[in-house]
């Protein structure tokens, strides 16, 4: 049968606490409940083959839907490598509030949608919300006027706004908090894949124009939207409630045998016991949002998260407009966007993974800062940038293949929760400061700041560094806590440690028991 979990990794092996958690999860009405087994077992090779199935099923769809509904976005940005902007008597500065809007629409977006998808189930809000936005998307093709775009744009946002903290939260009921981060840098890798695929299949369709009088970016929006639209349609069926609920009539015998959905749920509730302290149809009351807004522990990770992208994020949004102003025509631009693209998925996956191998935390998020500083400065300093044509496309290109630390900062976040209702809210919040910070960045290149953008990239360099200043803040913050609680403790006797553990009050960050990520 293979070698056995060490039951020394067991929370519950204590039969008080056990008893203690059996009651949360009756009181919450955990939907996995009732495969909750404090003295299981299981071999390293049943973890294992259950992962990969669980790989297979929930993060490669996830992965799916989230590479599909960016080729919005990379349409957007092929049809300003056409002729989008002079078609609609834009200028860059319309191309910023477009984005602006769109950003604007998805903030306003992420806690409605997070609470609506935490009553009914992201199984059955994201699917909706995707089909929708398809439709949307689709439209585009038929728009005449700036306005019309604005407009979509807006809406746009608006509707999928709530998918990534959805997403994430539907992930987190299927992996430990160690193989989260992982998954979320695949996730977020789809971002650049997308950039990859589709960017051939958009020089294909560009190459309409003039079919039917239309030019090639509004024969792009109505071909590539209806990819979306398949994918989301399909969603209805491919996202199960729960571990515990993959069976249905369309789906008989469910993704897992009975052993392996014992397994599944025992393994996800020792690492991490908070976890069925909701249900799946628990809606989020006013005094968790609050809860998670007041709880200063993990502002921290929040003021990194508003400042993190930001240096990066102007390069990348106006990288078909830098490549266009350096001579290079609609088909060859969209092809030199592939390098960074490419480069910047094998950093996001490795950096993920050394920080979950070590893991650290605070130490490998700051790499993306550490990347891009040195470009910036070039972009910003060197005199060759309009004159040196490759020159300059090599330093966009080593910027824009910094190592994310995207999936570093939500799996940090996840870590030091402690709590369902605590990390959906959390994780919305994050979302929503880093979706604020998006609408910074898309509002510091200025029309009157081209064509070198040097008050624009002193800002980013700015920024950069203040980023490096707080996460070395937050690492120290955070082993404070840490070695406050730890006093604490010592200082209790086992007495009093025991009658804490199973009648204390306190919840999430709070407990004393609970130690913080760094």
């Amino acid at each position: 049968m293979g070698r056995p979990i060490l039951t020394g990794h067991n929370p519950f092996s204590d039969p008080d606490v056990a008893e203690r958690y059996r009651q949360i999860y009756e009181q919450a009405r955990y939907e996995g409940r009732h495969r909750f087994d404090p003295q299981l077992t299981w071999t390293l090779e049943e973890e294992r083959r259950l992962v990969r199935r669980i790989d297979l099923r929930a993060c490669l769809w996830v992965c799916i839907i989230f590479t599909v509904i960016h080729v919005d976005n990379g349409n957007i940005t092929q049809a300003v490598s056409e002729t989008l902007l002079q078609d609609l008597n834009m200028n860059t500065n319309d191309f910023n509030l477009a984005n602006t809007l769109f950003w604007v629409g998805f903030i306003v977006s992420e806690f409605p949608s997070q609470l609506i998808s935490k009553k009914f189930g992201p199984d059955r809000w994201t699917p909706i919300l995707l089909t929708t936005w398809s439709i949307l998307a689709i439209s585009q093709a038929a728009i005449r006027t700036k306005t019309n775009l604005l407009v979509l744009r807006g809406l746009l946002g608006l509707l999928v706004g709530g998918f990534v903290p959805d997403a994430i939260l539907w992930l987190s009921y299927f992996y430990t908090s160690k193989e989260l981060p992982i998954r979320l840098s695949f996730f977020f890798s789809t971002l650049v894949w997308e950039k990859v695929i589709f960017t051939f299949t958009g020089i294909g369709i560009l190459h309409l124009r003039g079919v039917a009088g239309w030019p090639g970016w509004r024969w792009l929006f109505l071909i590539q939207g209806f990819i979306p639209l398949t994918v989301s349609i399909a969603s209805f069926f491919m996202m199960p409630p729960s571990i515990v609920q993959t069976k249905t009539w369309f789906r008989p015998n469910g993704w897992f045998t009975d052993r392996e959905e014992i397994i599944a749920v025992n393994r996800i509730l020792r690492d991490d016991p908070s976890k069925g302290d909701m249900n799946n149809r628990q809606a989020i009351t006013p005094r968790r949002i609050w809860n998670a807004l007041k709880d200063f522990d993990l502002w921290p990770i929040y003021v990194i998260g508003f400042f993190i992208n930001v240096p990066q994020d102007p390069p990348n949004t106006y990288l078909v407009i830098t490549l266009r102003s350096l001579g290079f025509d609609t088909y060859v631009t969209n092809l030199l966007i592939i390098p960074s693209s490419v480069g910047h998925i094998l950093a996001l996956i490795s950096i993920t993974w050394l920080s979950e191998r070590y893991k650290e935390c605070a130490v490998f998020a700051m790499m993306q800062s550490i990347w891009t500083l040195p470009p910036l400065i070039a972009l910003r300093f060197w005199p060759g940038v309009v004159k040196d044509v490759w020159g300059t496309y090599t330093l966009v290109t080593v910027l824009l293949s910094y190592p994310s630390s995207h999936a570093i900062m939500v799996g940090w976040l996840s870590k030091n929760c402690n709590g369902v209702g605590a990390r959906a809210m959390s994780v919305t919040i994050q979302n929503v400061i880093y979706l604020l910070s998006n609408v910074w960045a898309n509002n510091i290149y200025v029309e009157s700041d081209r064509p070198l953008y040097h008050r624009g990239n002193t800002i980013l360099i700015t920024l950069n560094v203040v980023t490096l200043v707080l996460i070395v803040f937050a690492k120290v913050y955070y082993i404070l806590r840490n070695r406050h609680r730890d006093r604490v403790w010592a200082s209790m006797t086992p007495e009093e440690r025991s009658a804490y553990t199973h009648d204390s009050k306190d919840e999430g960050t709070r407990r004393l028991d609970f130690r913080f990520a760094h």
